[in-house]
């Protein structure tokens, strides 16, 4: 995945890189490459991270034995899909009270789970890639360098390229599902 992914972004790149040649805009090439390489740090260090915290909680959710947990209890008030579901009367609506009592294992696990997202979210690849843009932006502006549209055109590389990759797998996966 990151390799076809490193591809598309390389081939756009080497696009922008072609048109600021030809252009004979070396601020422009300058501003797209740095803008670039700081969005692609960004970018492969947020999924980095991001995969890193889903693994983790894939391992810690299958050590467990509660395999019917909160969020289930929540969907299926009646236990209607656990191994031992009761019978009970379903023509019932929930209270206010039902209601409150069911998001409050929710309420209380918030701090956690901002805790185990924040694994992903403060990456050392994902900081270094903003202060890497940071650090660029402000070289640019002190030497008299930066052109914000080309500037911005880099940065807009990875999303793009991100797009079409989005695109092109959704369309891969369609196929495969409808043979």
């Amino acid at each position: 995945m990151i390799k076809k992914s490193l591809k598309i972004f390389a081939i756009v790149d080497l696009g922008v890189i072609v048109f600021c040649l030809l252009s004979a805009h070396t601020d422009w090439l300058l501003n797209t490459q740095i803008a670039f390489f700081s969005s692609l740090i960004v970018t492969i260090g947020s999924y980095l991270g991001y995969q890193k915290n889903v693994q983790n909680r894939v391992e810690n959710h299958v050590n467990e034995d509660d395999s019917y947990d909160e969020v289930d209890k929540m969907d299926d008030k009646y236990d209607l899909y656990s191994p031992e579901a009761p019978q009970l009367e379903i023509n019932e609506a929930p209270t206010k009270e039902e209601i409150k009592e069911a998001m409050k294992p929710i309420k209380q696990n918030h701090f956690a789970n901002f805790k185990s997202g924040f694994a992903g979210m403060a990456s050392l690849y994902r900081i270094f890639g903003y202060v890497g843009l940071v650090i660029g932006f402000f070289y640019l502006n002190n030497n008299g360098y930066l052109h914000i549209y080309s500037y911005v055109l880099g940065f807009l590389i990875v999303p793009i390229s991100s797009l079409i990759i989005s695109i092109s797998l959704k369309k891969e996966y369609n196929t495969k599902e409808n043979v």
